[in-house]
């Protein structure tokens, strides 16, 4: 718990100081909740930049509390706004960081998120294993982003906190990351509204859905793209006089290469052009809202200044466009059970599991129909509001969104398809809910030139249809996290080194009680041991005779006495010893093939 909570802390922190500091170069003078957004991007392009340097992570976890610490200093008595964005701000970080320990909480420990759900988290685990020690992978020679890995490297140099707990500590601050960012959009609301809205975006259901799957990747790039759509609205109103108002977007879209690799500028990209259009003098027209001042310079230096910093990405971003993820004829179902419903990105969707059908789960499929339904006279309610308050950038993000999952469902994977609906569902609950801002409140002295006449100033039905969303929503989203596996405190590449010598024969793996029992063991051993024939038993069922057919056995701790009569060490591994039948074996096994795409999958929950 304490490194997990740790690894929080050092991650908002960071993110906070450093993004309000580039802010500030930007020429921001206020408060943004935007900036630990571009904090955690400039975080991710820094770790990455430097981890590979000697020292096995030394660098950047010594560079990073040195730029937070001159960021600190840069912003005193020059940061204006600290105190109201501290009231409004911590009632969301702590909703955010309550509702993602609850994984932790309901399953009683701390370990590796999502492993019920999937397994993928060992190969991550071991990636930045090997990047911590200098040694290649085999995600590193595919192009994989391994922004995010590098933090962890980070994280484990500067506290020796372990790579399980500092990539469940960076997947939890990404979950409060995320509702802080939101809260750029809500300023005007009423406390109680406020932090119930920027709650629901940033946890919308898809998105807790992948957090409780430990899907770390997924989860920073709908924040990231969140945030790019609210830096470019904020491009055309609190900064837009500045030289430099759109380097913030820039910044983030860094930050979202280096975690998502090219497949992040599909959305990004989409949302600058159709937002660029819709800036465009015949457009909005001569009472629109237009940018300020030299606009093509200003797009040109953020333009410029997004080129240098993944200058260094690029060749890894060609070779990424190789992974199997993308090929539609490769397995494309990932860890799903067949393509999910876009209707999930509205918010309302009662299933402790994002992958299963309408009423496979406790609650009847009338139940996500009727929810869906309210949902979407609401959204269609937000972008008639968004359209009269001329806000073309979260317009923008939406269809932009729109078109990229009707890519990725057309020509992709389902696998792809359900990583667009989870970066869509922010923006989705996010125009649903930007309607509260038109309702007569009580609103900061800052933000008050920002109402406009001709908002909604009477009537009680979308206020009350609005209370039921945010409460429909957020129990949807609770559920999912409540429903999360939590897998093993600790990880270890051995058991994945074994996996050659084993090859296609029979293994029976002797595991811990409480690793099968409370940590989801199974599956991860499965999954670490995928492409031959397992079995898995605890330790405490040992009856002396193996299974028939069976040649290899795997057990924890020093080598000792055999588990069986015959064996022989083959190999020793700590905490793994791996044994070997001295004889001949059975040529039938009842041992169940773990093949790589029955891994993936996992069971249902």
């Amino acid at each position: 718990m304490i490194g997990t909570y740790a690894a929080v802390l050092a991650v908002c922190a960071a993110s906070l100081a450093i993004g309000q500091a580039a802010l500030g170069l930007c020429g921001v003078r206020r408060w943004s909740w935007l900036a630990p957004a571009v904090g955690l991007a400039l975080l991710l392009a820094v770790c990455w930049g430097t981890v590979r340097l000697p020292g096995d992570g030394l660098v950047p976890a010594i560079l990073v509390p040195l730029l937070a610490a001159g960021a600190v200093a840069y912003l005193w008595g020059r940061l204006e706004g600290g105190g109201e964005a501290l009231r409004a701000g911590w009632p969301v970080a702590l909703g955010a960081l309550v509702a993602a320990s609850l994984p932790f909480a309901v399953e009683g420990h701390f370990g590796i998120l999502g492993t019920g759900f999937n397994p993928d988290m060992s190969q991550h685990l071991l990636a930045t294993e090997r990047l911590a020690e200098g040694q290649t992978s085999e995600l590193l020679r595919q192009g994989y982003p391994l922004g995010p890995h590098a933090v962890v490297v980070a994280l484990n140099a500067a506290l020796g906190i372990g790579l399980v707990h500092g990539f469940s500590g960076l997947t939890v601050a990404v979950a409060i990351v995320a509702p802080l960012t939101a809260l750029s959009a809500f300023a005007e609301l009423r406390p109680l509204p406020r932090t119930a809205a920027a709650l629901v975006v940033g946890l919308a259901y898809v998105v807790a859905s992948y957090f409780a799957q430990g899907a770390f990747k997924e989860t920073i790039a709908a924040l990231f793209v969140l945030a790019f759509v609210l830096a470019l609205r904020e491009s055309a109103r609190a900064w837009r006089d500045l030289p430099l108002r759109f380097v913030p977007a820039a910044l983030i879209a860094v930050g979202a290469v280096y975690a998502y690799s090219f497949p992040a500028l599909i959305w990004l990209g989409g949302t600058l052009a159709i937002w660029a259009v819709a800036q465009s003098p015949a457009v909005t027209g001569p009472a629109g809202r237009r940018l300020g001042p030299a606009p093509a310079r200003a797009l040109l230096l953020a333009l410029l200044a997004f080129a240098v910093l993944v200058a260094p990405e690029l060749g890894r971003m060609i070779d990424f466009k190789q992974f199997e993820t993308f090929d539609p004829n490769g397995p494309g179902l990932g860890n799903l059970f067949g393509q999910i419903s876009p209707l999930e990105a509205l918010g309302i969707w009662p299933s402790g599991d994002f992958r299963l059908a309408p009423g496979d789960g406790a609650a009847p499929a009338a139940l996500y129909y009727l929810g869906a339904a309210f949902a979407a006279v609401l959204l269609a309610y937000g972008i008639v509001r968004l359209r009269a308050r001329r806000e073309p950038a979260i317009l923008s993000g939406l269809a932009a969104a729109a078109l990229a999952y009707a890519a990725a469902r057309l020509g992709g994977t389902p696998y792809t398809a359900a990583k667009a609906i989870e970066i869509a569902a922010p923006l989705v609950a996010l125009a649903i809910l930007m309607p509260l801002r038109d309702i007569p409140v009580a609103v900061l002295p800052a933000y008050r030139a920002e109402l406009r006449p001709g908002g909604v100033r009477g009537g009680r039905s979308y206020p009350l249809a609005a209370a039921l969303f945010l409460a429909a929503a957020g129990c949807c989203s609770l559920l999912a996290l409540v429903n999360a596996p939590v897998g093993p405190t600790s990880y270890s590449q051995e058991l994945t080194r074994m996996r050659p010598l084993v090859a296609d024969d029979s293994t029976l793996v002797l595991a811990r009680d409480s690793l099968l029992a409370g940590e989801h063991g199974a599956e991860y051993i499965a999954w670490e041991l995928r492409g031959g024939r397992v079995c898995i038993a605890a330790e405490s069922e040992n009856d002396g005779t193996p299974p028939r057919g069976v040649r290899f056995v795997v057990t924890e701790g020093a080598p000792g006495a055999p588990p069986y009569p015959g064996l022989r060490v083959r190999r020793v591994a700590p905490p793994y010893v791996l044994w070997e039948v001295a004889g001949p074996v059975a040529a039938e096994s009842p041992c169940p093939l773990i093949a790589v795409r029955q891994a993936r999958q996992g069971p249902s929950r």
